[in-house]
């Protein structure tokens, strides 16, 4: 096999290895050679080349997502690694397990003016869970460029060094540090960067390894719920009639049946899901901006919970934020092995442990329940709102709207949906979900930046048939995510392109003016044909709705490429058809 010469990347790669990291996501560049090499010479790694470094954090970003498993992105010195950032930012807010490995310049040709070289070193510090900065091997001192290429104090250097056997001490701390990076990405659920000066030459290979480093494993202990604590809850539970669970981004199958079972058929408790919760029951209350839009200061209050439990990642509903902080529950838990975010300002207790291992501690030691109609109350309210939304769609021209309520329908099942943020999460927000699918969204920073490269990352990482439905700025933005050989042929992408950010015309602001047209909304002309003739994607397209209705009979069928659909929806007129929806259904 070959293998780098320079020990410092074979310890890396070695380590990556010993704990099972497979998939390694390479961007191009002559830094960090020593590590494609090795990476990329051996069978064990699933190996991607993924040019423009931004898309590529992305798309290891999907594919994390998918695995629950660390996935490593590498890149070369300089501005390469900065373009990781946005996907590194999404890993820390949404608890993804990414390893960032870059290649760095010795220090003693950092801050001269040598090219690609900026101050790396903690570069990601305030959303990373851990940096580790190696250092640089010795050099073999009959290397014979020694002389020539580094001042002679630098010799002396590794001379004195050598003598007092810093190598080991140098090594050890090497292993050392990429083992504790590599085990916080994996049990802390988040981005680690791991910085590796290489000193020239790079490419040079051997074929036998000169070090074997060693693996040190993490003890992982299970959370315990703190026992006077959850009697505390119980105390509470007891004595309020109304309570309200509110669930964020989740990944599917968190949460066993029978807890969510038992949760619904208390009439004290009412469930709030959102999209990007990938929970699902008949009792509960999807599409909460639905249900809250339209009521009345005296139905706020009505509403107002005692106890507010949290569970889950962000919340995309900004009527429910504006709601809990105005009427607040008298207590708030979140429920979570992770930070928990005091959204409301009223956090009182965080049970520090997973939401499937809270209720089933929890729930079995509750004998009765309260008497309350808190449920059946806003049930009431449900049906209702779930009848008027289907009387709106069913009059409204087409639009943005009446596509979303076409698309979702069409999504085949059990399979994963992967969303766009702005417009598109929150169209999706507003209309019931299939219950078989896996709906994903980067909601750690709401980023439009690169959803198309984590949907695609997604894609090649699972099996199942992957759907991306997004607006076209945010399409246009990542369309370097298509730049790439791995995108399976059952990939899908529905672009809604109403010319611009269709969303800040639903905002305040002075629409239809040449200022709000150009800065705000962005107005443009451009189409996704270009794009697909590039890039091997088969193009369909809509424009009404008999169109849209006959595209997606066979969008989703098998094809020999992946395929895309742009539906055209009319600029000037989404905005009003969103908003009379709210007074539609009041």
């Amino acid at each position: 096999m070959i293998y780098p010469k320079i020990p410092l990347a074979q310890t890396v790669i070695q380590l990556c290895k010993l704990k099972n990291i497979k998939h390694i996501v390479i961007s191009p560049g002559s830094r960090n050679a020593p590590l494609t090499l090795g990476f990329s010479n051996d069978e064990f790694f699933n190996c991607y080349s993924i040019v423009d470094e931004r898309c590529a954090a992305f798309f290891a970003l999907g594919i994390a997502q998918q695995t629950k498993e660390p996935t490593v992105v590498v890149c070369t010195s300089g501005s390469a690694l900065l373009n990781y950032y946005p996907a590194i930012a999404e890993a820390f807010y949404s608890d993804i397990p990414l390893i960032v490995l870059s290649a760095d310049r010795p220090k003693h040709l950092i801050g001269i003016g040598d090219g690609q070289t900026i101050n790396q070193k903690d570069v990601f510090e305030n959303h990373i869970l851990y940096s580790a900065n190696l250092k640089l091997d010795l050099k073999d001192e009959k290397r014979p460029s020694d002389k020539d290429e580094l001042p002679i104090f630098k010799n002396l250097e590794n001379k004195l060094e050598r003598i007092l056997g810093l190598q080991q001490s140098i090594q050890s701390h090497n292993e050392e540090e990429i083992n504790k990076a590599c085990n916080l990405a994996r049990f802390g659920k988040g981005p680690v960067h791991i910085n590796i000066p290489f000193d020239e030459p790079l490419y040079e290979t051997v074929e036998e390894l000169t070090v074997h480093p060693k693996t040190i494993e993490l003890d992982v202990k299970p959370l315990k719920i703190d026992q006077a604590e959850l009697k505390d809850c119980i105390d509470e539970w007891y004595v309020s009639k109304k309570k309200m669970i509110l669930i964020g981004v989740l990944p599917p199958n968190q949460i066993e049946q029978q807890w969510l079972d038992e949760l619904a058929n208390d009439n004290s408790v009412i469930v709030f899901t959102e999209t990007t919760s990938n929970v699902h029951h008949q009792k509960f209350f999807p599409s909460i901006d639905k249900m809250i839009a339209p009521l009345e200061a005296d139905d706020l209050k009505a509403l107002q919970p005692e106890i507010l439990i949290t569970i889950g990642g962000l919340i995309v509903s900004k009527k429910i934020k504006v709601f809990l902080r105005e009427f607040q529950p008298k207590h708030h838990w979140h429920v979570g092995d992770k930070h928990a975010n005091d959204t409301f300002f009223c956090l009182d207790k965080h049970i520090v442990a997973p939401p499937n291992d809270f209720f089933a501690e929890f729930l079995p030691k509750i004998t009765h329940v309260a008497k309350s109609n808190y449920l059946d109350t806003w049930t009431a309210v449900k049906q209702l709102r779930h009848k008027k939304h289907l009387e709106y769609v069913k009059q409204i021209p087409f639009s943005d709207f009446k596509a979303f309520s076409l698309m979702l329908k069409s999504i085949p099942n059990k399979t994963i949906l992967q969303l766009g943020n702005s417009s598109t999460i929150r169209y999706a927000q507003l209309f019931n979900m299939n219950s078989s699918l896996e709906v994903f969204c980067n909601r750690g920073t709401s980023g439009i930046d690169g959803s198309t490269s984590t949907a695609i990352g997604c894609a090649v990482a699972n099996a199942k048939q992957t759907t991306f439905i997004t607006g076209d700025l945010s399409f246009f933005y990542d369309s370097n995510a298509l730049w790439n050989n791995y995108i399976p042929k059952n990939f899908r992408i529905i672009v809604v392109n109403n010319q611009g950010g269709g969303i800040f015309r639903i905002l305040p602001g002075h629409k239809n003016t040449d200022n709000f047209d150009y800065f705000f909304e962005t107005k443009h002309h451009l189409t996704a044909k270009q794009l697909c003739e590039m890039y091997d994607f088969e193009y369909v397209t809509a424009s009404n709705e008999q169109d849209l209705d006959v595209a997606l009979k066979s969008f989703h069928n098998k094809s020999k490429q992946p395929r895309l659909l742009e539906v055209f929806t009319p600029r000037t007129e989404n905005d009003s058809i969103l908003l009379d929806y709210f007074k539609f259904i009041k």
